[in-house]
């Protein structure tokens, strides 16, 4: 998630724009034809983000390699109907991936990395398979995809003080106030047409500032590896990481409020 205010070319923004709009088509399409299909490009885009923190831990490319073999386990566990999905064991595969890494490479921060790919995959895998699955699921990602937008477009307009020079120059409290706003705005609509329950649409401006928290912790990531973006797969975007660094802390605790009625029904 990017809430960069910094003037853009005519070019590239349409170029973002572009992209972005077709990011989310394939998102909202994988989702909409079921289980199986949004599991396949979760887990494509995983083995692309294991990468990208291998690339900003700054290991070798065989390093690397056994990063991405270590994630694929869990990650194939999560299909459903062919493996165990989502759930208990595909947790706890996603933590053996983690201490199997900082075990074999010594690495701490790239054993990390297994958790940071892993778990918000695991839980919008879990939200799927809920009754209202798409519903939630579409929440949890349109929330973030808000968040983004309200954010860069009123940092654009409105400017002012710094959010986090330090980690990030670019990002004003305006910015943060107009993704909160957006969101916010986004989950009562949810509320009004799909009956999004009160506890996610409450919990909606919250969630969006999680979001920015994410996608600050991403910034410090790539300031601390010395390289403007996390890769280059995405034109005018930079790679999956970019576009996916606030919606890594929201999934998890988006997946918590969504199953929290099955032990305290409210």
């Amino acid at each position: 998630m990017s809430t960069d205010v910094s003037p853009k070319k005519p070019s590239d923004l349409a170029i973002r724009s572009v992209v972005g709009i077709g990011m989310v088509a394939v998102a909202i399409t994988a989702l909409w034809f079921g289980d199986k299909v949004f599991w396949a490009l979760c887990a494509v885009a995983g083995l692309f983000m294991m990468a990208e923190w291998a690339d900003l831990d700054g290991v070798p490319a065989k390093t690397k390699l056994l990063a991405q073999y270590a994630i694929t386990i869990p990650l194939a566990l999560m299909a459903p109907g062919w493996a165990a999905g989502a759930g208990f064991l595909t947790l706890g595969a996603t933590i053996g991936a983690a201490f199997f890494l900082v075990i074999v490479t010594r690495r701490p921060t790239l054993a990390a990395g297994a958790l940071y790919v892993g778990l918000p995959i695991l839980s919008l895998l879990l939200i799927r398979r809920q009754e209202e699955g798409i519903v939630f699921t579409l929440w949890a990602l349109a929330l973030v995809w808000m968040c983004d937008i309200g954010a860069y477009f009123s940092g654009r307009a409105i400017g002012g003080p710094k959010l986090a020079p330090a980690f990030s120059p670019n990002k004003t409290w305006a910015g943060l106030a107009g993704g909160v706003v957006l969101a916010s705005a986004f989950g009562a609509l949810m509320h009004v047409q799909y009956g999004l329950p009160w506890r996610l649409t409450l919990a909606t401006p919250v969630l969006a500032i999680v979001a920015q928290g994410g996608d600050l912790f991403e910034s410090w990531l790539k300031r601390r590896a010395g390289v403007k973006d996390s890769g280059n797969i995405l034109p005018g975007h930079g790679g999956i990481l970019d576009r996916l660094d606030g919606l890594v802390p929201v999934a998890p605790i988006a997946a918590l409020l969504v199953i929290l009625p099955k032990f305290y029904p409210w």
